[in-house]
């Protein structure tokens, strides 16, 4: 574990307080865990960017052939 400062306005310092005391925490556990789901977060939709860039992509039309229509490409029958 690494401690670190920070400094809060007084209506932030007062939410925290009151937050962590409702999760029977402390202030500085209940800022860590916010950052910790923050990172986790962050490093999911990276992760996610990173499998979608990463695939081929998806050939529409052969040469010499007219892109579909943008009905077909959008259409989803079971929502209609």
């Amino acid at each position: 574990m690494k401690n670190v400062t920070i400094t809060l306005d007084e209506e932030t310092a007062r939410w925290a307080r009151v937050r962590a005391a409702e999760l029977d925490t402390s202030v500085s556990r209940l800022v860590g865990e916010m950052l910790r789901e923050k990172m986790q977060a962050e490093r999911s939709y990276e992760e996610a960017m990173q499998r979608y860039l990463s695939r081929r992509p998806k050939v529409l039309r052969q040469p010499g052939q007219s892109y579909p229509a943008r009905d077909e490409l959008h259409d989803r029958p079971g929502l209609r």
